[in-house]
């Protein structure tokens, strides 16, 4: 595995919000060759046309790029890299920007071992609403958090690097961790998130809310409106850290739930100091 990446063309796979925003972040702040492909022809020619693309990542172009960045759901980021594993050059560096981990990287690092070229995980911490090429941004992952999932996360200099290639996106911190980790991480962090915010719409109530909301229910609900179909896959990926953080805040309700209904006062202050307790020790006031 290499750790001196001279990085001239990059090629990225999967033109969504994150995939071009990569690209638009590469073209505005370096000066990379950009190629680019989608399963969507039309965003292909748009993207060159627009300038984003110097072309389009056609199969016979892959050997040239020195970086590959593989922005899909995870399952197809598996399937692409070994269908054309053949055709990357062994000096290139590859990176997923997959919202699960683990079976990515197993899968991903098998293959790079077996082609000699190397892989890195890799988790953007940033998105908006709408998903496509439509939202994409140069700006997007500006002073956000991306988490760098390396086979060995002790190799400086192999880090140092994947700081440099990817300095044009002006990340705001990069978080280095095992695959594992990650995937216990973000079931709290971002999975839990948008499984609750989406049961919480559930509510017959929600329909007469207008009126009776304000910031609270504007932050509950942010993220109920998903792309099912991602979610999906990204959920059942990473069911047992999800059913595991499940498992404590239905455990958590339950209390707040116990309390209400027996009327007790004292129990419920307790509870609701508590969580602002965890507030503060975790995030401050």
């Amino acid at each position: 595995m290499s750790s001196d990446f001279h990085i001239q063309t990059v090629g990225i796979v999967g033109l969504g919000l994150i995939g071009a925003s990569f690209a638009k972040a590469f073209r505005e702040n370096s000066d990379y060759k950009i190629l680019g492909y989608d399963i969507d022809s039309s965003i292909n020619h748009f993207a060159v046309l627009d300038g984003t693309l110097d072309a389009i990542l056609t199969e016979d172009r892959i050997s040239e790029c020195d970086f590959l960045l593989l922005a899909m759901y995870p399952k197809a980021i598996i399937s692409y890299l070994k269908e054309h594993a053949g055709k990357i050059k062994k000096t290139a560096l590859v990176m997923d920007c997959g919202g699960t981990k683990q079976d990515i990287c197993r899968e991903c690092q098998a293959v790079a071992h077996e082609y000699g070229f190397t892989f890195v995980g890799g988790h953007p911490m940033a998105g908006k609403k709408y998903s496509g090429y439509k939202y994409s941004s140069g700006k997007l992952f500006k002073n956000a958090s991306m988490v760098i999932v390396p086979e060995h996360t002790d190799d400086i200099s192999f880090l140092d690097h994947i700081k440099q290639i990817l300095a044009p996106c002006e990340f705001g911190r990069i978080t280095v961790c095992s695959a594992e980790k990650h995937d216990e991480m973000i079931a709290f962090t971002s999975q839990m998130a948008h499984l609750v915010s989406n049961a919480y719409i559930k509510s017959p109530t929600a329909k007469e809310h207008k009126g009776f909301s304000a910031g609270s229910y504007k932050d509950m609900t942010r993220v109920a409106w998903l792309n099912e179909t991602m979610w999906t896959e990204l959920f059942l990926e990473n069911k047992d850290n999800l059913v595991k953080e499940l498992d404590y805040i239905i455990g958590f309700l339950s209390e707040y739930r116990n309390a209400l209904a027996s009327e007790n006062a004292e129990e419920l202050w307790r509870l609701l100091h508590e969580g602002k307790i965890c507030k503060e020790e975790v995030d401050g006031k």
